[in-house]
């Protein structure tokens, strides 16, 4: 990709495994755009990169399991909540490349999986499943008992933290937004700001180290927390610059880094809907044939929607928004959506 010379080298990416369906396209969302009364809203549709591998984490697993075969990893474990995007795309992944899979989930198993749970299921995966107490304070310990245990079985077992979101994980985004300036640049289109959905922080994280290696002013990135709340990511995300600094030998600095988070829409908590949000899940499914997930990409855009009533974002500019996928994640919030479709 040719980007002019503010274009990243190639020499500074770390090795990656061609996982996704790259690039993925750049549409303009002309009823949200007139429902939401501000910018022109275009979705980066990264709920694209795949089927079983959709959405945004693929992009990070391209550099965390390049790093996991590199050093002779047999086992991959990670961790999420039970209906975790990140868990369901790493064990794909892991079944595409040959590897086993040990998911450490916080929540129990009841009846009949659904939804990603299912998902993980079918792909083969192994499961640890904790209670929110234990999952909370201990996660670290029982991923560290499991490389035991599998260290004892003559296997070498690679831990990826929540939603791959470290120095090497964020790579995919850093890939990501050289994409999108290459896309813009090819269509002509001037984008304004970028907004996510955050997390874990390495989505964001790496359009944030994306925009400093390029050396570029605009567009300026924004995360929209889902969880916790904005001081706690904008610290997460500043831990994963300086990861990326001193394991890549990057001089990002925090001038060149702002980290700009947008609270007050996570609602009573990660993964809990709320009416507002369901009401434009369904608003987008019916106006534009997007299909958001409850998690993410619904409370993201549904912030979205309330800072552009607030003027933070501004009639005549253009927003790019992060399509990080998430669909599976809807069938086991069936009826919360059902209840919103009823009250439109």
């Amino acid at each position: 990709m040719t980007i002019g010379s503010a274009a990243i080298s190639a020499a500074k990416y770390p090795p990656r495994l061609s996982l996704a369906q790259l690039p993925t396209p750049i549409e303009f969302m002309p009823r949200l755009t007139r429902l939401f009364g501000g910018p022109n809203i275009y979705f980066k549709r990264d709920d694209l990169t795949g089927s079983t591998l959709s959405g945004n984490k693929i992009r990070k697993l391209e550099f965390s399991l390049a790093e996991a075969r590199q050093l002779g990893a047999g086992v991959v474990i990670t961790a999420g909540g039970i209906q975790s995007n990140h868990c369901r795309a790493t064990a794909f992944a892991c079944a595409r490349l040959g590897l086993e899979c040990h998911l450490v989930l916080r929540g129990a198993r009841r009846g009949t999986p659904d939804g990603n749970l299912m998902l993980d299921c079918l792909a083969g995966a192994r499961f640890t499943f904790l209670t929110n107490e234990v999952y909370s304070t201990s996660k670290p310990e029982v991923a560290a008992r499991l490389t035991e245990d599998y260290a004892r079985q003559g296997k070498t077992a690679y831990f990826i933290p929540v939603g791959a979101s470290n120095a090497v994980g964020s790579w995919g985004y850093v890939r990501a937004f050289e994409e999108i300036v290459g896309q813009a640049q090819t269509a002509g289109l001037k984008v304004d700001h970028i907004v996510s959905a955050t997390g874990s922080g390495g989505t964001t994280c790496g359009l944030v180290a994306g925009r400093a290696m390029m050396r570029l002013r605009k567009p300026q990135v924004w995360g929209i927390n889902i969880c916790d709340d904005a001081p706690a990511f904008v610290h997460d995300i500043r831990l994963i610059i300086g990861e990326m600094n001193e394991k890549y030998r990057l001089r990002m600095t925090p001038a060149q880094t702002p980290v700009n988070m947008i609270d007050g829409y996570v609602g009573e908590g990660y993964a809990i809907p709320y009416p507002e949000e369901m009401k434009l899940l369904a608003e987008a499914g019916r106006l534009e044939g997007q299909m958001l997930d409850p998690v993410y990409t619904a409370k993201a855009l549904y912030g979205l929607s309330q800072e552009i009533k607030k003027g933070r974002f501004k009639k005549g500019e253009n927003v790019l928004f992060i399509h990080t996928g998430g669909m599976f994640g809807l069938f086991p919030l069936r009826t919360a959506l059902m209840a919103a479709l009823k009250t439109r």
